[in-house]
């Protein structure tokens, strides 16, 4: 925007007991992904943010890790000012700060434009919300709500004011924001427009609202594949060794269910085919147990925060039957997508002797896939 530096720091050092569960509620799941995945996603793709660095409680490596991969992290301290603090120190030369936390996940892009937009003649920029609930004291007494506002983050500010602000700050004064700092020792900080999406998760029962946020998109589509059956072979369907006279050849173990299953899920995330992630000509995959392919597919999809929601097999053949082997093969599919058996349907049909699967000189299988992914919040 003005070819200054802009750094963000993404607060998360903080425990999360309040929400609840085995984990700090950063890292718990919301809409199919760690809740700061979110909000780290969000700035690192916003165009004017040039780095985002996490700032994060002593002993979460691993679990930021797992939730959004390799980022650049600072260890915080025990208060949200000491945390605030370290990240402004590993922040480098940039001339402009946003400070955001972890725990509002969804965090729409026009907000952080108005915050960098607000920092061009300003010290410091805060997003807020007029307050729409009546309020009032213990004692009943009404609070007029004129001129309230609900302040929410990224908050933005020029380095140079923040820094001032924390090095004066009195060390035995906790400060509920960076904005309340910047304004006590002479700052100036605008409040710009806020979004209901910025709204905090901090009970348990805030999942359930942020969850209602999103707006889940449903996609399907379809996969296909063949192989011949020949001599010698061993005949692996749906991921289950199927006792018959012949086997499936191809440069892995040739399971056509599971190779039509994998198309299917790769489809519904445009990821290509599974020529495209494990090639025939790679000497690795030769004789390799396709369950790996499936799972790779599944994998993907839960990397985009999606979920699986039903799969529907065909295998046409005109021997082995199928039926005896149904069972075994759901429950093993259902097992490398991590879902339900209830969620896998599978079926078998012939061509009535007619073409090559008719003559028994292969076996195809067609697959249907439909998914959930997390869109935009609504």
């Amino acid at each position: 925007m003005t070819g200054e530096r802009t750094i963000a720091l993404l607060v998360a050092a903080g425990s999360g007991t309040r929400a609840g569960g085995g984990v700090p509620k950063q890292y718990a799941i919301v809409a199919g992904r760690p809740m700061i995945a979110h909000a780290y996603r969000a700035l690192a793709d916003h165009p004017a943010i040039d780095d985002v660095l996490v700032v994060i409680g002593a002993g979460q490596e691993a679990l930021v890790r797992a939730a959004i991969g390799d980022a650049a992290t600072v260890t915080g301290g025990a208060t949200r000012r000491e945390s605030v603090a370290r990240g402004l120190a590993a922040a480098g030369d940039a001339a402009r700060v946003l400070v955001h936390d972890a725990a509002r996940p969804f965090l729409p892009a026009s907000v952080i434009d108005r915050v960098l937009a607000a920092l061009v003649g300003e010290e410091g920029a805060v997003p807020a919300v007029a307050g729409a609930d009546t309020l009032s004291r213990a004692d009943g007494e009404i609070v007029p709500r004129a001129g309230l506002y609900r302040v929410q983050t990224p908050q933005g500010f020029r380095r140079d004011a923040l820094a001032r602000a924390h090095a004066d700050w009195p060390d035995d004064e906790e400060a509920t924001d960076d904005a309340q700092m910047v304004r006590r020792l002479g700052g100036t900080v605008v409040l710009v427009q806020g979004d209901a999406m910025l709204d905090k998760v901090t009970y348990p029962e805030d999942f359930a609202t942020a969850e209602a946020r999103v707006a889940w998109e449903t996609r399907s589509a379809t996969g296909f594949d063949v192989h011949r059956l020949e001599d010698g072979e061993e005949l692996w369907l749906g991921g289950v060794l199927v006792p018959h006279t012949q086997g499936l050849s191809g440069h892995s173990d040739a399971d056509v269910a599971l190779h039509a299953l994998t198309d299917a899920l790769l489809g519904t995330i445009a990821a290509g085919d599974i020529g495209t992630h494990f090639p025939p000509s790679d000497p690795q995959w030769r004789g390799a147990a396709s369950d790996q392919f499936l799972a790779h597919a599944a994998s993907l999809i839960a990397e985009r925060g999606g979920r699986i929601d039903f799969v529907d097999l065909t295998i046409i053949c005109e021997a082995p039957k199928i039926g005896p082997h149904r069972a075994a093969m759901v429950e093993r599919i259902a097992a490398i997508l991590g879902i339900r058996p209830d969620r896998v349907s599978l079926k078998a049909t012939t061509t009535e002797r007619l073409g090559f699967t008719g003559r028994g000189e292969g076996i195809a299988a067609q697959a249907t896939a439909t998914i959930s992914l997390p869109g935009q919040p609504r």
